[in-house]
């Protein structure tokens, strides 16, 4: 059955789109989303058709709010998103075995729990701008992260698990794209937390449908304080991705004997939040597993570590608060995953891919997550295709 997407999610106190139909969403999820549009500071809640269960808020949502913003709705990882650029390489030039230039990555880039030994020389990479100023700045964040500043520095052009990859793909004309997902490390997370926990205290807060929806409001010194760390730790993911995408390049020149050339990079966060103009209004937007997708913005939309992932331009809804989904979504959580699929059947769906094969990513198998052409097709009206990728090397934490 066709279905003309956005639809009104049934019981929402306030304006709620959906690109998805509800029974695909699930009744956790679904509680969730009525619980944010409950919020009196909520001037509308987007749904992207990636949606699943989160923390506090759902992922996979876009919240706008009045002179609000609540920590948990942004998550632990701050500014987590997409870095991708299109290199000069064919699939003619790559050789048939894809383990040495994997093994030459994952050398560059610690993954997992792993960081630099010492900070990476951004001189050499050719990105010594601003960090004098961004360094400077780590004095004014929280007091409790104060003595986390060497291990931030380490962690600056690192991967870390769970979803976060790096990749090389393939897309229609056998070009080769370079791509990664990342965010703000530990030091996103240790910032969320205190102030998530911050949040939880102020009275204003108390009668929510769920404490982790706690926020913050305009005009308060809690706000403001939260808004500076917030800023600051997206520009570390952001920073994050540039120096990881530009080791790899490095890599990836190493790998040739021929000269190896690169376009503009592609990079778009998508669990942040922006000040932006919508409904003639000046609100706080927090995509939460969403992009940015204005007319003419360029997103990256992967999918899973065997199916491919999508280059996207945005098409400008206002409807949809100028935004689209981040991913395909998970379909299962982590630990059904694993109780549901073997390594056998891990080995079996990334079939072709140069990647682990191990207990230790079976959480992350395709069929763990939704078809991403669903997803892509449920939001046409979002952004167009750019180029649809297929990955042929995948390294993960």
């Amino acid at each position: 059955m066709n279905v003309e997407f956005p639809v009104e999610l049934s019981g929402a106190k306030s304006s709620t789109l959906m690109w998805a139909q509800e029974h695909e969403v699930g009744a956790q999820a679904l509680q969730q989303l009525r619980n944010i549009a409950a919020l009196p500071w909520v001037h509308g809640v987007r749904v992207m058709p990636d949606v699943h269960l989160g923390k506090g808020a759902t992922v996979g949502s876009v919240i706008a709010m009045k002179q609000a913003v609540s920590p948990a709705a942004v998550g632990v990882d701050i500014g987590c998103g997409m870095e991708g650029v299109l290199t000069s390489l064919t699939a003619a030039d790559l050789p048939d075995d894809l383990s040495a230039i994997r093994s030459r990555i994952e050398a560059a880039v610690p993954v997992g729990f792993r960081a630099h030994e010492y900070p990476v020389s951004l001189r050499k990479l050719g990105l010594d701008r601003g960090w004098d100023r961004f360094w400077g700045s780590f004095s004014s964040l929280h007091d409790g992260v104060q003595d986390r500043e060497k291990k931030a520095q380490q962690q600056m052009g690192s991967l870390g698990g769970g979803n976060h990859f790096i990749e090389v793909c393939l897309d229609d004309e056998d070009r080769v794209w370079l791509m990664l997902h990342s965010g703000s490390r530990n030091i996103g997370k240790e910032l969320a937390e205190r102030h998530m926990r911050i949040a939880r205290t102020l009275p204003h807060n108390a009668d929510l449908p769920d404490r982790d929806l706690a926020v913050f409001l305009s005009g308060t010194a809690e706000m403001d304080a939260y808004r500076r760390d917030l800023t600051w730790a997206q520009e570390y993911a952001s920073r994050n991705r540039a120096v990881m995408l530009a080791l790899v390049m490095q890599a990836v020149r190493e790998s040739f004997a021929e000269e190896v050339r690169f376009e503009q990079p592609i990079s778009c966060h998508h669990n942040y939040v922006a000040e932006e103009h919508i409904d003639g209004l000046d609100l706080l937007v927090t995509r939460k597993g969403a992009i940015r997708a204005g007319r003419g913005d360029l997103g990256l939309i992967p999918g899973s570590m065997g199916t491919g992932s999508y280059v996207v331009r945005g098409l400008g809804s206002e409807r949809s608060f100028y935004s689209a989904s981040h991913g395909a979504g998970r379909r299962m959580s982590r630990n059904e995953a694993k109780r549901r699929f073997t390594v056998e059947d891990l080995i079996a769906q990334t079939a072709g891919v140069e990647s682990r094969k191990d207990a230790g990513v079976l959480d992350e198998l395709p069929a763990a997550y939704k078809d991403i052409e669903s997803v892509i097709a449920a939001q046409s009206d979002l952004v167009e295709v750019v180029a649809h990728l297929k990955q042929v090397i995948c390294v993960k934490g």
